[in-house]
């Protein structure tokens, strides 16, 4: 019995519970990414993620993959309203946001599983259409699963304030970062 609970691997939307562990993914994927330092310290980090996903549950729907206990993948899908049109009183679109596997279940489609279960979730809610920006790594995946590049939707980078004050806690030694 034990092997067959291991083994049971289900998506379902994130529980409040699980905030936690979707928080240390977040933490886990970037740490792994290794392009910048941290701005504070995990366990700060999984705080002010858990927050954040409290109140911003409404635009920010997070599905979580489950093996057993364990939450082992995630995707969200942040969905933004539109201004009404004549032929659309009621418009939104979505953005796939931060779909992981944790490295030990990668390469095995679980991915493509949750990619597939965001855009259920977009067509149960009718969206118009579903934006996502990819890491290399990660392009034919979304290719496999119906995204393409499009002429008209475009992008501008932005340049970050620089009169604004950072809010974020100074580092803390390596020991610290996990």
């Amino acid at each position: 019995m034990g092997t067959h609970l291991t083994n049971t691997l289900h998506i379902r939307s994130a529980r409040p519970d699980d905030l936690e562990a979707v928080a240390a993914l977040r933490w886990q994927w970037v740490r792994e990414a290794g392009e910048a330092p941290p701005v504070t310290t995990r366990d700060a980090f999984v705080r002010h993620f858990v927050a954040w996903s409290r109140e911003n549950a409404s635009s920010h729907h997070c599905l979580v993959m489950v093996r057993g206990d364990a939450v082992i993948g995630m995707a969200w899908l942040a969905v933004t309203r539109r201004v009404p049109s004549p032929r659309a009183l009621e418009r939104a679109s979505g953005d796939v946001q931060c779909v992981y596997v944790v490295p030990r279940e990668r390469d095995g489609g679980l991915g493509g599983r949750l990619i597939d279960a965001v855009l259920e979730l977009a067509h149960q809610q009718g969206l118009e259409r579903v934006t996502v920006h990819s890491s290399v790594r990660a392009v034919r995946a979304y290719a496999r699963h119906g995204f393409g590049t499009s002429p008209l939707l475009l992008q501008a980078d932005v340049p970050p304030p620089t009169d604004l004050p950072t809010a974020a806690p100074p580092l803390l030694p390596e020991e610290d970062l996990r």
